[in-house]
């Protein structure tokens, strides 16, 4: 073969050759790259970031249910790094994913770490990569909470309608029937008074409470006489407290201011005497008082009544809930007041606790943020005002007690 044929040759063996080693040698770099990934425990570029800045509970596990990375919210369902995934519903939802490779999304009813109430989560498990799932925990608890919140409202705002609008559609066509009877007649339509009056009374705190949910702020923000909206409060309910033959108390200091809304800190207090006037005995006594704290203002009302036992005492704020429901229904009560009162007294940026002993009596106390008393002028304006709401408020409480004498009378009839 001539010589250079035999170097052609020779060349294109050897780009044959060397192309092939190139071949291989990046096959198998490739197939050591592969390896190193799919035995590899390192988490992928950016999720250690993304955890860090989740409120959510999350974490990155591996195919031994080991937890790598955790969210600062995992610590909430006892979710640590170097620790396994104890709960048995999360393990089985990762290991689901693993398999199928496919995203999965369930909502789960969990134990929280210590908390031992269940916690109802919705939880989402994704591949991230060949030996690592990422597992996000969303606590749906409050959520459900309130959907449960807000259908019980319904349920039973409907319920509570529906009574005295029934109370006086049968009323009505016993007056009907009696119309030959003056007596009866009379007694019928007292009755029909008194439902009218608890209708009135029920929608009327109905729109309250919704006023003091549904609106971002308070209608009406100034500086507020605490001395005047204690005053108002017990000249509302003097009517009442003299029919149950029970004395109205005022004592502690004077002079303290907060900023508000003076008819819903009105209404507020007045519901608490209300409710401690209904529960007293009779020729017992009710006080309210007020004392200045430092940066607060706390007003007590203190009856010396049946008491709240410890297992109603978690409820009494809630709406329509009585802790003793045969007596609330006779004496005209909503089931609102103390509803209105937590969130009156939120909306003002303060709290409502309560001390109550079975048999001895109770004290609710609103704790308010004090301010400044105001000078001279905003004083004056702000008395003016004042008065206007001691007027409706003071009307409004004759007319609900009013409603409550007709109907302690239509009973005894």
């Amino acid at each position: 073969m001539p010589s250079p044929q035999l170097a052609l040759f020779a060349l294109v063996i050897g780009i044959v050759i060397g192309a092939g080693v190139v071949l291989l040698v990046t096959w198998a770099y490739r197939m050591r790259m592969q390896a190193i990934q799919d035995t590899s425990q390192s988490i992928p570029a950016g999720i250690t970031e993304v955890l860090a800045g989740m409120d959510d509970a999350a974490c990155v596990l591996d195919p031994s249910g080991l937890v790598v990375a955790t969210s600062r919210a995992a610590a909430r369902f006892d979710i640590r790094p170097g620790a396994v995934l104890e709960n048995g519903e999360l393990r089985r939802l990762v290991r689901d994913v693993r398999s199928s490779g496919i995203s999965g999304t369930e909502t789960l009813r969990i134990t929280a770490g210590n908390v031992l109430d269940p916690r109802l989560v919705s939880a989402r498990a994704s591949v991230v990569g060949p030996r690592l799932t990422l597992l996000i925990v969303r606590d749906v608890t409050e959520r459900e909470r309130l959907d449960q919140m807000r259908t019980d409202f319904v349920s039973n705002t409907s319920h509570e309608l529906k009574t005295p609008v029934a109370s006086v559609s049968l009323l009505a066509e016993a007056i009907e029937s009696a119309a030959d009877d003056p007596d009866q007649v009379r007694i019928f339509a007292s009755r029909i008074m008194a439902e009218a009056g608890r209708l009135g009374q029920l929608t009327g705190r109905i729109m309250s409470l919704s006023r003091l949910q549904a609106a971002e702020s308070l209608a009406q923000v100034e500086p507020v006489s605490i001395d005047e909206v204690v005053h108002a409060s017990i000249e509302a309910h003097a009517v009442q407290a003299d029919s149950a033959g029970v004395e109205l108390t005022r004592g502690g200091d004077h002079g303290a201011w907060v900023r508000g809304d003076a008819q819903v800190l009105v209404e507020a207090v007045g519901n608490l005497l209300a409710n401690a006037i209904q529960y007293s005995p009779h020729g017992s006594r009710v006080g309210i008082g007020i004392r200045v704290d430092g940066d607060l203002v706390e007003i007590a009302v203190t009856d010396q009544g049946i008491g709240i036992s410890e297992a109603d005492r978690e409820r009494i704020f809630e709406r329509f809930y009585r802790a003793d429901d045969a007596r609330s229904r006779r004496t005209g009560g909503t089931g609102l007041g103390l509803s209105i009162v937590k969130h009156a007294t939120q909306r003002h940026g303060g709290e409502v606790r309560v001390w109550s002993r079975a048999g001895k009596g109770s004290t609710f106390t609103m704790r308010l943020p004090r301010i400044d008393a105001p000078g001279a002028d905003g004083a004056g304006a702000s008395k003016k005002s004042k008065k206007k709401h001691k007027k409706k408020t003071a009307k409004r409480a004759r007319t609900d007690h009013g409603s409550v004498g007709a109907a302690r009378n239509g009973e005894n009839a």
